[in-house]
């Protein structure tokens, strides 16, 4: 009694793991996109650089990226920055502005990597530089303002990529290094 009861468990068994055959995924048609990996500072989770108001033209927000896309960056067509001022002390006035265009990178800007084969290039923004941007002069900032520096990653068939359509594995995560977006903190 005991076979029969072991032999019916083990042909249940049996019977609950069988399943409808499932396609394999062709992961060749998978749509693959590209984003701006950033090598130096790593990893690039903070994303945040400081331009002192006394030395606006001596301090910047400095790093080095890589335009990563499946083909080793060749469907790079450029890197679109913009970038938004916050007045975080009204004391001196409310001189909040909304995101403008800052630069375009493109792949004339970029060398390929000896090591890894990706387009590279060190992204530098001056502070005179964002104050320049946003139409702004240096007695409109102060201490605990900032600009923030926004990125969009287009591609050589018209799509595009930023924070808004990408994961948090290749915004936030260290191996990506991609947040789009960086921070530039005003001190004195």
């Amino acid at each position: 009694m005991k076979k029969i009861i072991s032999f019916l468990f083990v042909g249940l068994a049996i019977a609950a793991c069988q399943t409808d055959i499932v396609s394999r995924i062709d992961d060749k048609t998978l749509e693959n996109g590209g984003y701006m990996r950033t090598v130096t500072p790593y990893p690039a989770g903070n994303s945040t650089f400081s331009v002192s108001k006394a030395n606006l033209s001596g301090t910047k927000l400095e790093l080095v990226t890589e335009a990563v896309t499946p083909d080793a960056g060749a469907q790079f067509a450029a890197y679109d920055l913009s970038i938004a001022f916050v007045d975080a002390t009204p004391s001196n006035g409310t001189k909040s502005v909304a995101a403008v265009a800052l630069k375009s990178l493109t792949p004339t800007n970029f060398t390929k990597d000896a090591t890894t084969g990706y387009p590279r290039a060190t992204l530098t923004i001056t502070g005179t530089e964002a104050l320049s941007a946003v139409k702004l002069a240096d007695t409109d900032i102060t201490a605990s303002d900032y600009f923030t520096v926004t990125g969009v990653m287009r591609l050589t068939n018209g799509k595009t990529y930023s924070a808004t359509n990408t994961g948090a594995n290749i915004t936030g995560g260290a191996f990506y290094s991609s947040p789009f977006t960086y921070r530039i903190n005003v001190a004195n």
